[in-house]
């Protein structure tokens, strides 16, 4: 199975959180097929907004929630 990450990202409540404001704003940077392209992505994203303390882009391994019995 492909180990899928997901970028995605949006305005926080706190910065130090990941309460997302409003869920329907997100914004979704892409579905990347390993984490170093979606490091790369989340970089960039986060480069982009890096003056906006509000604002936090993650990274989401989806591989471990589609297949959440399989070992890193």
């Amino acid at each position: 199975m492909s180990k899928l990450h997901l970028v995605f990202g949006g305005r926080v409540r706190d910065p130090r959180g990941l309460d997302f404001v409003d869920p329907a704003d997100l914004e979704t940077v892409g579905i990347f097929p390993d984490f170093a392209s979606a490091e790369k992505a989340w970089r960039a994203a986060a480069q982009r907004t890096v003056d906006d303390a509000e604002m936090k882009f993650v990274v989401v391994h989806l591989h471990r929630l589609l297949e959440p019995a399989l070992k890193p």
